[in-house]
C-alpha cells in the first residue's frame, strides 16, 4: 500500500475586513520584520547599545528597503511594466505583488547607515546584529510566497512535491493535473533558518565583527539563491544564460568574500563598543555604551585619533620639563 505524499496549497491568500484587504503575504513580511528587529535589539543591548535603539534604525531602513524592493523588481521585469499603452502609475501599486530581496537589501543598507549616523551606532556593529535577523526575516516572509501559490520550483515526483491549482496564472503549459513542484519557498525557509544558527555559531567561535557576520550572511544566502532560483519556473530577465536574480545572488557571494577580505585586513582588534566617537546614552552602566569606556576594546587597524592641539600639547609639555 502506497501512501500519497506532498504539500498542499492554501485555498486562501488574503482576507477582506470591510473595504480593506488583507494579504497573507503582507502579514508574513510583517511578522518577519519584527522578529529581526527584536533578534538585533538583543544583540545591540548586549553589546552595550541603548535598549530599543533599533527602532530609530528601522525606521529608516524598512521604508527604503521597501523602495529598493520595488524599484529592482520593476527593473528586473521591464516587460511587465513597460511596454506602448501602459500605465506606468502601476510601477508604483506594490499592493499588486512584486519586490525583490537583492533591492530591499540595497534600500536597506542605504536606510540603516542614515540611521546609524542619526543615532551613533557604528554601521558595522549593526551590519552584524542584523545579519542572523535578516535570515529569520527571510524566512518567515517565504510563506508568503507558499500563501500565494507563486515562485514554485520545476516539476518533481518527490513526496515532499508542491501542489499547485491548475487555475493558477503561473501553471506551466503542457503539464497534466496533478504536477507536483519543487516546494522553492521551503526549501529557503529551512535554509535560512540553518543559517540563523550558522551565523550565530561562527560568530562565537571566532568572534566575528567589523561586519564580517554581514560578509558570511552575503555569502550564505547567495549560495543558496543561485540554487533556489535556478529551479523556479516563473517568468524572469535572463542575462548571459542566466537569470537576474542568479546574477545578483553571485554578486552577493563577490561582495560578502570582499567585505570579509577587506574588514579582516583593515581591522585586526575587536570593536572599541557599538557607538562611534563622541556618542553614548544616558544611564547606560559603567564601561558600556561609549566607545572608549572599555579598555579591553581595542583595534590594531584603526588607530585612535589625536585630539586636535594634543600633540602640540605634548611636545610644548616635554620641551619645557628639559629646558
Amino acid at each position: 500500500m502506497s501512501i500519497h505524499l506532498s504539500i498542499p496549497s492554501p485555498d486562501v491568500s488574503s482576507i477582506q475586513l470591510g473595504n480593506f484587504t488583507i494579504h497573507f503575504y503582507a502579514i508574513c513580511i510583517l511578522v518577519g520584520i519584527v522578529a529581526a528587529a527584536f533578534l538585533t535589539n538583543a544583540r545591540l543591548t548586549k553589546r552595550g547599545a541603548e535598549p530599543g535603539i533599533v527602532l530609530d534604525i528601522v525606521l529608516w531602513a524598512v521604508p527604503l528597503g521597501i523602495i529598493g524592493a520595488r524599484i529592482f523588481h520593476v527593473l528586473t521585469h521591464p516587460d511587465d511594466y513597460f511596454y506602448p499603452g501602459a500605465d506606468l502609475l502601476r510601477t508604483l501599486y506594490i499592493w499588486e505583488g512584486g519586490i525583490a530581496i537583492f533591492g530591499a537589501l540595497l534600500g536597506g543598507a542605504v536606510g540603516a547607515w542614515i540611521g546609524c549616523r542619526s543615532t551613533g551606532i557604528r554601521f558595522w556593529t549593526f551590519a552584524d546584529a542584523v545579519a542572523p535577523g535578516l535570515l529569520l526575516a527571510q524566512a518567515f516572509g517565504r510563506f508568503g510566497n507558499w500563501f500565494n501559490q507563486e515562485l514554485f520550483g520545476t516539476p518533481t515526483t518527490l513526496p515532499w512535491g508542491l501542489e499547485i491549482d491548475e487555475s493558477n496564472a503561473a501553471w506551466p503549459l503542457g503539464l497534466p493535473a496533478g504536477t507536483l513542484f519543487h516546494p522553492t519557498f521551503l526549501y529557503e525557509v529551512i535554509w535560512n533558518l540553518v543559517g540563523v544558527a550558522v551565523l550565530l555559531l561562527l560568530e562565537r567561535t571566532f568572534r566575528l565583527q567589523w561586519g564580517k557576520v554581514l560578509a558570511v550572511y552575503l555569502i550564505w544566502y547567495g549560495l543558496g539563491r543561485t540554487v533556489w532560483e535556478s529551479i523556479r519556473v516563473d517568468p524572469s530577465e535572463v542575462l548571459l544564460g542566466l537569470r537576474v536574480n542568479v546574477w545578483a545572488a553571485v554578486l552577493a557571494i563577490l561582495i560578502g568574500l570582499v567585505i570579509f577580505v577587506v574588514q579582516s585586513r583593515r581591522h585586526t582588534g575587536i570593536e572599541p563598543g557599538p557607538y562611534v566617537r563622541g556618542r553614548g546614552w544616558e544611564g547606560a552602566p559603567a564601561g558600556v555604551g561609549s566607545s572608549h569606556t572599555d579598555s579591553d576594546y581595542v583595534d590594531l587597524g584603526e588607530p585612535e585619533e589625536t585630539a586636535p592641539g594634543s600633540m602640540d600639547a605634548a611636545a610644548t609639555s616635554e620641551i619645557g620639563s628639559k629646558s
